[in-house]
């Protein structure tokens, strides 16, 4: 089904907002109200097509009037539209904050700019239809990212670009490699005529080759084990906005490319490709919270727990049923709210106490109880506590576990979920609930405009996670309407060729 201007303008408009940003580059009034208003139209926007293609079914849109495969295409299912709709919310998010917490140095480097160009990479990986411009979509966002990450040129930040760009550029490499041989097997690379085409193939080996190299490149960029301490290693070093929108978005892409290369393209079910993302499922999630235990600064505990949290994500994909995929798209949505809300409550933590370091920190419940409660909402939601989001989010995914009896997963996920609740407590512990001891940090900062703002915007995501967990119901249709798309390759195939395969 066709609706062109829907499907693009989620693209468009970040692309538009970063143009605009740029001719008014002098002026950091417009820049900051361009910043607010092209987040609310992308977050506008994609409601209105994940509506669109919730009465209509999957949309298809051909650029310039040439049909797949000849032409590029994009192609909106509801797990596009929905993974569309989650990068609204955090651009929004982010947009709001920022305007209290980037400097008026950092927004003349180009902070704006870069972040319309970040978001426009990441909606176009979602929606589109063709293998070779998904890795141009992921150039873009790395280029966006890379520079957002060394913004101000600190050293800390230099240390942990140079980490993750090295790391990324070896995904993209592989990345490359694999279209190369995707190509020379297939003769072409839209996704659908890709998957009617896939089948017929004789040679199987080669097949598997293929598949593995992009089980390695997205893997790289989902941040999952073993390649996944670049994550840890970079995303506490830029300022918190930037780390907040990374944290709710970048490894989703990945995330996003392995759902849909495995569930569409290459066969998944009782191959090598599923036997590994079982494993991987379970040591992201073991890897990933052993790491935040041992550590003691605000966000790299944060950024360990993006890698465990992925786990529960590929975990959802790796058992491969209707309910996990539902689970594990519904545990992205919850990731990108809840993860979101800890990184800003850790930049407004930083602005009036002064430090990240949980040693130098204490207090805080006794001087600012509403920021205390608000941690506890988005903590407890990460730990997958009743009746936020993040409980559904595990129940889904466990329940489905339980369903395939995959015991040993399901083990994982519940300890990883306890030493999760452990690394919040212990956050809570030291940041609030302890004396403060250390006199030599910056004193506290009287409320101004900015911090009014960052509070508003930590109080949306915090409401947003008990919604999602209150309106557990819509939001599992949801799911499971994009699992069942996903499951279904021919109805895919049929939109996007207009063939019954």
């Amino acid at each position: 089904m066709q609706s062109p201007t829907l499907l693009a303008l989620p693209i468009v408009i970040p692309l538009l907002a970063g143009a605009l940003s740029l001719i008014y580059w002098r002026s950091r009034k417009a820049q900051r109200i361009i910043g607010v208003l092209g987040s609310s139209g992308l977050l506008i926007a994609s409601g209105f097509l994940m509506e669109k293609i919730w009465r209509e079914g999957t949309l298809v849109m051909h650029m310039g009037n040439w049909h797949a495969p000849f032409g590029i295409v994009l192609v909106g299912d509801m797990l596009a539209a929905f993974m569309v709709l989650m990068t609204g919310v955090s651009a929004v998010t982010t947009a709001f904050y920022a305007l209290g917490s980037v400097s008026k140095q950092h927004e003349h480097f180009g902070f704006y700019p870069l972040m319309h160009l970040l978001l426009a990479g990441v909606n176009g990986a979602f929606l589109t239809g063709d293998v070779f411009n998904l890795y141009v979509w992921f150039e873009v966002m790395l280029v966006a990212s890379f520079a957002l990450l060394i913004l101000g040129g600190e050293r800390a930040q230099m240390e942990g670009a140079i980490k993750y760009v090295t790391l990324n550029l070896v995904s993209s490499a592989m990345f490359l490699s694999a279209i190369g041989l995707l190509y020379g097997l297939m003769g072409t690379l839209n996704m659908a005529d890709i998957a009617m085409k896939i089948g017929e193939l004789e040679d199987t080996a080669m097949i598997t080759v293929v598949s593995m190299l992009f089980l390695m490149a997205f893997g790289i960029k989902a941040a999952a084990f073993p390649l996944f301490f670049w994550l840890p290693a970079s995303y506490h070093t830029p300022r918190v906005a930037v780390s907040a929108l990374f944290a709710g978005l970048l490894t989703k892409v990945g995330v996003y490319a392995l759902f849909r290369f495995f569930t569409l393209i290459f066969p998944f079910e009782g191959t090598l490709s599923q036997s590994l993302m079982v494993w991987i499922a379970g040591l992201t999630m073991v890897t990933g919270v052993l790491g935040a235990a041992a550590q003691f600064e605000f966000r790299r505990i944060l950024s360990f727990h993006i890698v465990s949290q992925i786990g529960y994500m590929l975990m959802g994909l790796a058992l491969f049923t209707p309910l996990a995929l539902a689970g594990g798209i519904y545990f992205i949505a919850h990731n990108i709210v809840a993860k979101s809300g800890l990184f800003l409550i850790s930049g407004l933590v930083f602005r009036f106490k002064g430090s990240y370091e949980l040693k130098e920190l204490g207090g805080v419940y006794r001087q600012y109880p509403m920021l205390a409660l608000l941690f506890l909402i988005c903590a407890f939601s990460l730990a997958g506590l009743p009746p936020l989001s993040g409980f559904f989010a595990k129940f889904m995914v466990i329940r489905a576990g339980v369903e395939e009896y995959a015991w040993w997963l399901v083990a994982t996920a519940l300890a990883v979920g306890f030493m999760t609740l452990y690394s919040m407590v212990k956050i809570w512990a030291e940041v609030f609930w302890k004396e403060q001891e250390v006199c030599h940090i910056k004193p506290p900062r009287k409320f101004r405009g900015g911090t009014r703002m960052m509070y508003a915007t930590v109080i949306m995501l915090a409401g947003l996670t008990i919604f999602m967990g209150l309106a557990m119901e819509p939001l599992f249709r949801i799911c499971m309407m994009a699992a069942e798309q996903l499951m279904d390759t021919d109805g895919y195939i049929q939109a996007v060729l207009g063939v019954t395969p």
